[in-house]
């Protein structure tokens, strides 16, 4: 689960907590305040009955009946009790609604003045009234469906407001946490998006100075850092590796004139071979390092002159063929409208010209037979360059590390190499905006394919 939506997950959450609280307290407030007020309306006509029967002699049981029967304040399905001192009903309403009492009940009145109980839906409520003569007590039961509707459709209401405000407050709290942080957003992106061609990426900082361009201003000072380190340490790498080739070439030199000696004993000439084979190994080295140097150093790809990568191509395996006569190049061209303009490329004519060498040197080292096939094609505007060879494929691990520096498969034992050609290859093409892949579509067949847009 994504931030954002813990976040919005976690505010929702909290919100549903405190308004189904809140909801709770409302009703269960509202659910005793309809209670006391339901036994306040008992008591006051309990009070009345008692009142009419016993201080207005005009007042009998039949006239207190019709007052009952037709007093506004009449109560749904009520029903009332009145008693003497000696616990004797002396007045009954005319309603058919019963209320279960016993003398138990009288004499709690009488000590405790109030008495209330609940019998199914219906509410009783006895209360205690002294003369200075005669004690008299009353019981009434009404059941308060008006109170207790509102109080079914105030709980309507809370359940319905807290699903309707929860869903209220997802929407919105999930709008108002992606609009926070978009920032981050952007942020991950750039970060996404750095490697060792854009390292001067830097994060936008506004001037609130919050949480986020705190962030932004500690990113771009260690960005600077990595920055200067990084170019410290390609400025030293290019450095040594053009200071060595000077000593190197005279080593070279040395070791070749020394050897071409005819006074040079046999052995000597074949020890001095051996250390030619090690000067060359680490004269490639370096010239791999000054070109992936180059690389870096034209990033901004300042030669954008227009090539043609046929054209490139031929010049490539020509120049291939020279250092390795044996290495046999075949060449397929796939003919279509667009071929023409596809292979028009923008970019640095040397650089590509090394990629290419690169791959088809690869593609030759490592197959069965010296020989590599390529072929040209221009699907949908864009060009592909693809070599194929036989030999032995590279396992799924070798295949996700193939362009890193120094890497090497096992089909490289036996052959010479720093594991770099590749890796020029991508860079070269990276900075071109296009890029390599390499599959098996068949056993021990080999295919790298050079994407241009």
């Amino acid at each position: 689960m994504t931030l954002k939506n813990r976040i919005s997950l976690l505010v929702s959450l909290l919100f549903t907590i405190l308004f189904g609280l809140a909801s709770t307290v409302i009703f269960v407030l509202y659910s005793n305040f309809r209670k006391e007020e339901f036994r306040e309306r008992l008591e006051i006509k309990a009070l009345s009955n008692i009142k009419l029967l016993v201080d207005v002699k005009e007042v009998d049981e039949q006239l207190l009946k019709m007052i009952d029967q037709n007093s506004i304040n009449k109560l749904y399905d009520e029903k009332t009790l009145v008693f003497d001192s000696h616990f004797k009903l002396i007045y009954s309403s005319i309603d058919d609604a019963k209320i279960n009492w016993s003398v138990e009940d009288l004499k709690y009145l009488k000590k405790h003045k109030t008495f209330f109980k609940q019998q199914g839906d219906y509410e009783v409520y006895g209360v205690f009234y002294g003369t200075k003569d005669k004690d008299f007590y009353a019981l009434i039961s009404a059941t308060d469906d008006y109170g207790k509707r509102k109080l079914l459709f105030l709980r309507y209401t809370l359940v319905v407001s807290y699903i309707f405000f929860t869903c209220l407050c997802w929407v919105l709290t999930s709008f108002m946490v992606r609009k926070a942080m978009n920032p981050l957003g952007l942020f991950h992106q750039k970060i996404k998006n750095i490697n060792e061609n854009n390292l001067d990426t830097r994060i936008e900082s506004k001037s609130n100075k919050d949480e986020i361009d705190l962030i932004a201003n500690e990113f771009n000072f260690m960005m600077d850092r990595i920055e200067v380190s990084y170019q410290r340490q390609k400025e030293f790498t290019a450095h040594a590796s053009h200071e060595l080739r000077t000593p190197l070439s005279r080593i070279t030199a040395q070791i070749e004139n020394t050897i071409a000696d005819s006074t040079t004993s046999l052995k000597g000439k074949n020890f001095l071979t051996a250390i030619l084979s090690d000067v060359n190994h680490l004269t490639e080295l370096i010239s791999s390092l000054l070109i992936l140097s180059k690389i870096d150093t034209n990033k901004n790809n300042e030669d954008n002159e227009i090539h043609r990568m046929d054209e490139i191509l031929f010049s490539a395996i020509e120049n291939l063929k020279k250092s390795f006569p044996d290495f046999v190049i075949l060449f397929e061209i796939e003919e279509s409208e667009n071929l023409d303009t596809a292979l028009e490329i923008k970019g640095n004519k040397n650089l590509l010209e090394i990629a290419v060498i690169n791959v088809l040197k690869n593609a030759c080292v490592y197959s069965d037979n010296q020989q590599a096939l390529v072929k040209i094609s221009a699907p949908e505007d864009h060009l592909i360059i693809s070599i194929l060879n036989t030999g032995k494929t590279l396992s799924e691990s070798e295949q996700k590390n193939l362009f890193e520096p120094f890497m090497r498969g096992e089909n490289s034992k036996g052959t010479s190499g720093f594991g770099l050609g590749l890796r020029i290859v991508n860079r070269i093409l990276k900075l071109h905006k296009s890029h390599i892949t390499y599959t098996t579509p068949e056993d021990n067949v080999n295919l790298f394919q050079l994407f241009f847009h």
